[in-house]
């Protein structure tokens, strides 16, 4: 076999999967009945923890919707029940619901805790191919993910099945954000350490410099002393202010080349002359990422920040918001 039969092999094979994939996700949509919206109202109904179970791929597939559940306002954890049939089940308190996933809904050891599961009291949600199955028969509500056909060749992997699950549980923790009013603001509380909790999170407060080592000349001054405040900052630029510490301008590495090429005397020209007047400004509890838009928007490395008097209160550039993973 040729290369270029081995690579036509590869991509036929590869569109196949997304073919029939993309194919039980379509399915899906035609299944948003009354018990979709029954699911949600339990789940949203919950008093206590949504708990997601199921084996194998399933229990795969569980791990991540339980997950998304839990980051978009749905208090939420995985359990497994291999290990609930032997003391896990100990998790499961009254107020909580089910989310139990099994394919075949005849899995043994998601069936088995069934009876425990309704002793207690707990609704139990069901993903399942089939509402007759022991886990169907079981459930308060059952959501079908039933698939034509898995994507594997050999119609044995969990393909198309799985895929089918995971968008199942996105509808319904995107469903149940949208009822409970979830904000981008909830959503980086439950985000800190990444980089979208960076961006939803960080204030320009969190990461200016601030007092003295705000680079600051009078508007007064010659140019060189605005380059030795440049200089021992490191911002590449430095805030012009009056005596009642005004901010009135800026004056940066771009302005010093251009008084270059006016061949202007560093020494005898006052800053006030060749600054930048007014120059683009935030404040202090603008969010970081809302002001790297504004110094992307206008091709500026760096930025003061000003309280509502128009004061200098702080000033950082890039590379501080690069370091804060805002970049």
């Amino acid at each position: 076999m040729t290369k270029n039969n081995v690579q036509a092999d590869y991509i036929a094979s590869a569109q196949r999967v997304i073919d029939i994939e993309s194919q039980a996700i379509a399915n899906l949509s035609t299944r948003l009945d009354h018990t979709f919206v029954a699911a949600c109202d339990i789940l949203y109904a919950c008093e206590g923890k949504v708990v997601v179970s199921g084996m194998g791929k399933s229990g795969h597939i569980g791990n991540k919707i339980a997950a998304t559940l839990a980051s978009t306002g749905t208090p939420a954890f995985f359990m497994h029940p291999g290990e609930a049939n032997h003391g896990d089940l100990g998790m499961l308190s009254k107020g909580d619901v089910l989310l139990a996933i099994s394919n075949s809904g005849e899995t043994n050891e998601l069936v088995n805790l069934l009876p425990v599961v309704k002793r207690l009291g707990i609704k139990v949600v069901a993903m399942t191919n089939s509402a007759s199955s022991s886990l169907g028969q079981h459930a308060d509500v059952v959501l079908n993910i039933s698939v034509d056909k898995e994507a594997c060749s050999l119609g044995l992997a969990p393909t198309s099945s799985t895929t089918a699950t995971l968008v199942m549980g996105d509808a319904l923790a995107v469903a149940l954000l949208d009822h409970k009013g979830f904000t981008s603001d909830d959503f980086a509380l439950s985000h800190p350490g990444g980089s979208l909790g960076r961006k939803l999170l960080l204030k320009v407060s969190d990461i200016m410099l601030s007092g003295d080592d705000i680079p600051l000349t009078n508007a007064n001054a010659s140019v060189a002393d605005a380059l030795l405040e440049i200089s021992k900052k490191g911002l590449g630029m430095t805030g012009i202010v009056t005596d009642d510490n005004m901010l009135i301008g800026i004056f940066t590495d771009g302005d010093l080349r251009r008084i270059l090429d006016a061949r202007i005397d560093l020494h005898s020209a006052t800053v006030n002359d060749v600054m930048t007047k007014g120059g683009k400004t935030t404040t202090a509890d603008q969010l970081a990422v809302e002001a790297l838009n504004i110094m992307e928007t206008h091709k500026i490395s760096a930025l003061m920040v000003t309280n509502s008097q128009g004061q200098p209160v702080g000033a950082f550039n890039m590379h501080m918001l690069l370091k804060a993973g805002v970049l």
